[in-house]
């Protein structure tokens, strides 16, 4: 079977640190991330991490089993791009000048659901939100009128069936921490361990 395109979800504490663990995970595995975004989820004090790769299942599946090896690592799991919903943001910075004498730009942009966000003499930013394909014909297009500059974000995903993870992650997240149990030797002298 062919490499296809996966989104990994990845909830964790926030720890210093752990995303260069995750890279590293990759990286050892010589596998390439497309895009990464982390931001914080639903749940208070805890991150979510979303991750798009191109890779077969299997290897998909080992990784994911690699990552929640990570002490600070909650949940981790991946879908295909049925089980998602998905969006990335882009920014346009194209020449005042040309959007104003064009009438097509303005028919262009309202196709694809753009708007101004800065407008100034010299140029104009545009913002749209879909998925990749989208967004980069919007960017192929505006070339035409002498695109100054793009970017693009990262992708963010909700899941379309999510509920029962939501709850149990909830749940972990209120759950007090265990009792601490006292050694017994602890609060003793030196003496104890004397030969």
């Amino acid at each position: 079977m062919d490499k296809q395109e996966y989104t990994l979800t990845i909830y964790t504490e926030n720890s210093v640190g752990l995303l260069n663990r995750i890279a590293t995970i990759f990286s050892k595995r010589k596998i390439s991330i497309d895009s990464i975004n982390s931001s914080p989820s639903e749940i208070i004090n805890i991150s979510r991490f979303t991750l798009v790769i191109h890779e077969h299942e299997e290897v998909v599946k080992k990784l994911v089993k690699q990552i929640e090896k990570q002490v600070e690592v909650l949940s981790a799991f991946y879908n295909n791009n049925e089980d998602i919903v998905w969006q990335e943001l882009a920014l346009y910075k194209v020449p005042t000048d040309q959007i104003i004498e064009k009438v097509k730009v303005e028919r262009l942009l309202r196709e694809f659901g753009a708007r101004a966000v800065a407008i100034r003499k010299d140029f104009t930013v545009f913002e749209t939100t879909g998925h990749r394909d989208e967004t980069q014909k919007l960017m192929d297009k505006l070339t035409e009128f002498g695109l100054i500059e793009f970017v693009r974000t990262a992708r963010i995903a909700i899941l379309k069936s999510s509920n029962k993870f939501h709850s149990r992650l909830t749940e972990f997240s209120l759950k007090p921490a265990p009792e601490l149990v006292e050694n017994e030797f602890l609060n003793q002298g030196n003496e104890v361990f004397d030969v």
